[in-house]
């Protein structure tokens, strides 16, 4: 057994009042007892006197085959897999390395993620909440990763070629991206029936589905069809940026899902492509940030991501960065740190296990040097990570 005793515990949600030791065995969370609370003899102590705790990060929107460099998801063409395998360590050893311990991958190539986990060649790193390829159309982006299909009969092959590969959820390219330049970004690539269908089918063997969508037209289709989540979700017109409060509306009373994928790295805030459709709105990325907490406010859930891994704008293990943007943008302390955490362990499908300080779940935790409810920047100074009880980087 071990006990962490810190200054304050963040649960997932709040601060627990007069906490301050916490207990570890076997994996689990053993306690969340008040700072003064005695600690049996030869129980091992990590002491943190200006520290806080919380649950370990979850990165809800990465690419592990994407190694951060410029076109990485458009250099994967002949890799093999033992070069798949040892990026995706990698890359999963620089998200631990920033607090993360589960990430949600959406979108590898030829099913490399999927099988890589399937046969867990190393132990001690994050947690894989995988898709496989994109479902993407035929002529549409990211389809030399493999995710390719059309019509309704291809669909539902594909939705249930996902099912029994083992993914955990679908993501489907309902309309254009950023990178790379050729695929229009304020126009569908799926009509709304097409999406209608591949959500009945994933629901039907219990997947949900998550919808790359930038154009307004995509994101309207999407609630329409009733899809669980949104990617990006930034509403982009031929032009410009326009948000319907009909839409943000339904994305709250439907219970959508939405991943703003922040962080962008500053020297590279945001691809120029849509930085040119968003100029209208004021400068970009900071209007992105606003936009995200008013539909917060407004009752959408937002969860953290950052789409790590696809360039050098959003390379992995800048969680802490998108959670920093979310109160950049107006979003309470406790709110921003909940889209890293319980929420989205909720969203991943892990909410009973993972994403809170709570007696029997995972121990999955960091400490940061700090107090990020005063200085959010704490969060970038980790101190020790706990990852299924064993502690990493520190010595006892």
């Amino acid at each position: 057994m071990l006990a962490l005793r810190i200054a304050r515990v963040f649960d997932g949600r709040t601060v627990v009042e007069g906490a301050g030791v916490v207990f570890v065995d076997g994996g689990r969370i053993a306690g969340v007892e008040a700072a003064g609370f005695g600690v049996p003899t030869g129980v091992e102590v990590l002491d943190r006197p200006s520290g806080t705790l919380l649950p370990g990060l979850i990165d809800t929107h990465v690419h592990l085959v994407g190694d951060g460099g410029p076109g990485a998801l458009q250099r994967l063409g002949g890799r093999s897999q033992d070069e798949l395998f040892r990026t995706i360590e990698r890359s999963l050893r620089i998200q631990l390395a920033a607090g993360v311990t589960t990430v949600r991958d959406l979108g590898d190539v030829a099913w490399s993620v999927v099988d890589w986990r399937a046969r867990r060649p190393r132990s001690g790193l994050p947690t894989v909440v995988a898709s496989g390829p994109a479902l993407t159309s035929r002529g549409g982006r990211c389809r030399h990763l493999g995710g390719g299909a059309s019509g309704s009969d291809g669909l539902r092959a594909a939705v249930h070629e996902r099912a029994e590969r083992g993914a955990d959820v679908v993501k489907i390219m309902a309309g254009g991206g950023v990178l790379p330049p050729g695929s229009p970004l304020d126009q569908g690539r799926f009509t709304a029936e097409e999406l209608a269908l591949v959500v009945r089918q994933a629901h039907a063997v219990g997947l949900p589905v998550t919808a790359h969508a930038h154009a307004l037209v995509s994101i309207r289709d999407a609630i329409a069809a009733g899809v669980d989540g949104i990617e990006h979700c930034t509403f982009l017109t031929a032009d410009s940026v326009h948000v319907p409060e009909e839409a943000i509306a339904a994305l709250a009373a439907q219970g959508i899902v939405v991943c703003p994928a922040l962080g962008r790295v500053p020297a590279a805030v945001s691809p120029p492509r849509l930085m040119e459709h968003m100029r209208e709105a004021g400068p970009g990325y900071d209007a992105l940030r606003r936009r995200v907490v008013r539909a917060h406010l407004a009752g959408v859930t937002i969860i953290a991501g950052t789409d790590g891994g696809i360039g050098p704008g959003a390379p992995h293990g800048i969680l802490p960065r998108a959670v920093m943007d979310l109160v950049s943008g107006g979003m309470a302390a406790a709110d921003a740190l909940a889209t890293a955490t319980s929420v989205a362990a909720r969203a991943c499908g892990l909410g009973g296990r993972k994403g809170r300080v709570r007696t029997g779940y995972d121990a999955d935790l960091i400490v940061v040097d700090g107090d990020p409810f005063t200085d959010m920047a704490a969060l970038t100074r980790l101190d020790v990570t706990v990852l299924g009880g064993q502690v990493l980087g520190s010595l006892l």
